[in-house]
């Protein structure tokens, strides 16, 4: 592994000793001052990829911690699907699919989860605790359980059931808070400090973006190289900002000569990364950044944004930027991947298509482009959105007559 050399302030740059403090700095609080992790970036072997690594720690050479305090959940290393008929139908040159369904617990948190949880056995915690629409926390309470290790959970009290359902087939301590996301994640946060547990939750961690990034290595490892733009939905930003570091990253390091641009994606009615990326753009300070949230799209209905700072700069250096979309755009993305590409995402997943969409009609992916689009969970961790509006399937008699009058009507 790369031990880090320092941790380092988002916004006033003060750097700190590595695993000197968890969360943010002092001076600026949080979340201005939430903290990125820094390597010598001058000696990452160029031959950094450990290929007999079959999961996210073939890239220990940039990450925080060895794969000796790994969880034994497998994270990482998920397929790259080339769809030249959807690329040709959204006019461009051509279009990838980063399935992250296909993670342990069906979402692409499982990546900053297993970096997360393999700090925590570095360091010694016995506990863990996250706040989270959903997916977050399903994947902290299997990584957990894997490694057998408690953990607590506050979700909003809106989280679908399936959500909460592998929340207690894993046996995570579950709270649901009466309120949005951001109530709950301000209590997990007081409750983590006042009970000495290791806070897994996005945008408030900065080692959850160490594992997030780790989707950008494996795009650029699959492709021998990086294209010209990347799409991700974005909530609380954590998962942006990891996006952007590893390709970053991949050029502090001398291992690409160019950076893909990345753009993200935000339902209409929440779109709080959005106005903060617009004000950034204007000179504007990136904070305040909270905002009502209403969408279907439970897994990035955040109305407060943690990581929005690391998501408004790290996007900001790419030369990437932000688009928002309509609910029913989001489940018709969910639709169309469902049938053009097998893909079966749940509609914030859906969300890097919809706004491949926007972003191409409004000009800022340009035709030519070579794209990827990232889907970050899958549809069965909300069927009820991504159904929402279709008619049920007929019932029939068990009988071929009944089943041709049937075919006629409607087929």
């Amino acid at each position: 592994m790369a031990e880090p050399v320092s941790f380092r302030c988002i916004s006033c740059g003060q750097e700190f000793s590595p695993w000197s403090m968890d969360y943010f700095c002092p001076k600026c609080g949080f979340p201005a001052g939430n903290l990125e992790v820094l390597y010598d970036y001058a000696h990452v072997p160029k031959a950094f990829v450990k290929p007999e690594k079959f999961s996210l720690w073939r890239y220990e050479a940039l990450l925080p911690v060895g794969a000796e305090y790994a969880p034994p959940l497998r994270a990482g290393l998920t397929p790259l699907y080339s769809v030249p008929r959807l690329a040709k139908a959204l006019g461009v040159r051509a279009l990838w699919i980063k399935d992250d369904t296909l993670q342990p617990t069906a979402s692409c948190k499982d990546r900053g989860t297993a970096v997360t949880v393999a700090v925590a056995r570095k360091l010694g915690r016995t506990a863990l605790s996250c706040a989270s629409t959903g997916n977050a926390a399903a994947s902290l309470a299997g990584f957990c359980a894997a490694s057998q290790l408690p953990c607590y959970i506050f979700v909003p009290k809106a989280a679908p059931a399936p959500k909460i359902s592998q929340l207690v087939a894993f046996g995570a301590r579950v709270f649901r808070v009466d309120g949005p996301y951001d109530q709950a994640f301000s209590l997990a946060l007081a409750a983590s400090q006042k009970f000495g547990w290791y806070n897994r939750s996005d945008g408030l961690n900065p080692i959850v973006v160490e594992g997030n990034k780790t989707v950008a290595f494996e795009i650029w490892e699959e492709l021998g190289e990086v294209p010209e733009a990347v799409v991700v939905a974005v909530g609380d930003g954590a998962v942006i900002a990891g996006v952007c570091k590893g390709f970053l990253e991949l050029a502090w390091a001398g291992l690409s000569e160019r950076v893909p641009k990345v753009f993200g994606v935000q339902a209409s009615g929440a779109a709080p990364v959005v106005h903060a990326f617009r004000r950034f753009q204007r000179g504007e300070p990136i904070l305040p950044a909270e905002e009502p949230a209403e969408t279907i799209a439970d897994s990035i209905r955040v109305g407060k944004p943690a990581d929005v700072v690391k998501a408004v700069k790290y996007v900001a250096e790419t030369e990437g930027d932000y688009v928002a979309v309509s609910d029913a755009d989001l489940v018709a993305a969910s639709l169309e991947l469902a049938r053009e590409a097998g893909i079966f995402a749940e509609p914030s997943g859906a969300a890097s298509l919809a706004g491949l969409r926007k972003l191409v009609k409004e000009g800022l992916v340009e035709r030519s482009y070579r794209v990827v689009l990232i889907v970050t969970g899958s549809g069965l961790k909300d069927p009820q959105g991504v159904l929402r509006g279709l008619p049920e399937p007929p019932i029939i008699p068990p009988d071929v007559k009944a089943l041709s009058e049937v075919m006629t009507r409607c087929c």
